[in-house]
């Protein structure tokens, strides 16, 4: 997996713009769970995708980024948590074990 790290409020900016190109995924996960480090591994062994850019934010460290996301994009705020981003809406937002790469693919309009 081609992680982009995202740690700014001005990356988000233009990874939502990004989005109206390109289908954007940004995938919220916490350091302190096990189930979060899972669901990475997960993404990381399955074959990704073309087209799509996919985004790593540690919620520990960038809390605030991470509460921002939520309130953008009108989703709650989940640990693990992928969003599907495109033209500039969260079109798809999946958390947990239900985490699977096949899934956000299938969502790609």
């Amino acid at each position: 997996m081609n992680w982009n790290k995202l740690t700014t409020n001005e990356q988000l900016t233009e990874i939502v713009n990004n989005s109206f190109a390109k289908p954007q995924v940004i995938f919220k996960h916490s350091t302190r769970c096990s189930v979060s480090q899972v669901i990475k591994q997960r993404l990381e062994t399955g074959e990704e995708p073309a087209g799509i850019d996919f985004h790593y934010l540690d919620l520990i460290a960038y809390r605030s980024l991470s509460n921002k996301i939520a309130a953008e994009m009108k989703v709650h705020h989940e640990s693990p948590q992928v969003l599907l981003l495109q033209n500039g809406n969260c079109v798809y937002d999946e958390s947990h074990l239900a985490i699977r790469i096949k899934d956000i693919a299938a969502e790609v309009i």
